[in-house]
């Protein structure tokens, strides 16, 4: 009888055990619990049914029964859209011109900062990265108003200096073409944004350069200009090559950023595209056919083919990069 409690009682505080030991063990989850819900509700199945609706043709207004499977329809009709085509030519235009001249100021611009005090530099690099953190929608409802033909400060500006006795032999050419519409003339809307979006993004890129500029020892610029580099030679020669993988994620951003262009060009152009379409870019059309159009199936068709070129794009970076662009020899 004696032996048979014992062996209750070692039972029981084995079971004990395990279960504290089993609570422990599960405690750092069920912290983690409420984020795996929101992201499971929020993150995982918007994009699983993202896929799954890309399969189908659905008007949501008329409610989850209206939905009918077609298999890959909806890719073929957005790939034989022309809409598409002149949408993802109006992107790549905008994505290639904004952003190689982001890359051109802003690294020869971090150069210069770090050369600077370090009091100095803090402030300009504050400045240079404020339109970075500036509301998009705020920053480019001021831009359109700045690009308005009679009233707007640009074209002001324009006129004034073509009037100015300094600098009017410069700028005479101003009144033959005023007022310029900057965002009503098909060639100009491209421009005009892309002015936009290199205005909002370079300082984004100097601080970046300035971090990797600041990276590199001091010994091995100083070494360089004893030994007769000039300024233009150390920055070719040492400071280029040394902050290859912060040139290669600032491009890498920018390609993903500049191909999902939607507020700039949507504010710009009031939403329509601009005459002929001009300023219609990829996500601008993707919101036209699922919120406008209210053919939800294409819309999730298009947006994995911009999934699938934003993919082929980076990927074409790192090869390009190779291991030089990761620091790696």
């Amino acid at each position: 009888m004696n032996h048979t409690a014992s062996n209750v009682m070692d039972t029981l505080k084995g079971n004990r055990i395990f279960s504290r030991l089993s609570l422990k063990a599960l405690t750092p989850y069920g912290f983690l619990l409420p984020f795996l819900i929101i992201f499971s509700v929020f993150g995982i199945f918007p994009l699983l049914f993202s896929i799954f609706l890309s399969f189908q043709m659905w008007n949501p207004v008329e409610g989850m029964d209206a939905m009918e499977f077609v298999g890959f329809e909806n890719y073929h009709i957005a790939l034989t859209d022309p809409w598409l085509w002149r949408s993802l030519k109006n992107t790549f235009w905008l994505a290639i011109t904004s952003g190689v001249a982001q890359h051109l100021v802003a690294i020869p611009v971090a150069y210069i900062l770090v050369s600077m005090g370090d009091r100095l530099r803090h402030w300009l690099t504050s400045a240079y990265f404020l339109p970075f953190i500036t509301s998009t929608v705020a920053a480019s409802l001021i831009f359109f108003n700045m690009y308005s033909p009679n009233s707007g400060v640009i074209n002001q500006t324009l006129m004034a200096l073509a009037d100015s006795s300094l600098l009017g032999w410069a700028f005479a050419w101003v009144n033959d073409y005023q007022p310029i519409r900057w965002l009503d003339d098909a060639t100009m809307i491209k421009p005009s944004i892309a002015i936009v979006i290199f205005w909002k993004y370079t300082g984004f890129n100097i601080v970046l350069y300035t971090t990797g500029l600041m990276t590199i020892p001091k010994d091995i610029l100083e070494a360089a200009r004893m030994d007769g580099a000039n300024a233009f030679r150390r920055f070719w020669h040492i400071s280029l090559p040394m902050i290859r993988p912060f040139i290669f994620f600032a491009i890498t951003m920018t390609i993903i950023g500049n191909l999902q262009l939607f507020e700039e060009p949507f504010v710009l152009t009031r939403g329509t595209g601009g005459s002929g379409q001009s300023g219609l870019t990829i996500s601008m059309y993707l919101y036209k056919v699922g919120w406008e159009w209210l053919e939800m199936g294409t819309a999730s068709a298009i947006s994995w083919l911009l999934f699938a070129l934003i993919a082929t794009c980076t990927t074409l970076q790192f090869l390009f990069f190779g291991k030089k662009g990761l620091g790696e020899q």
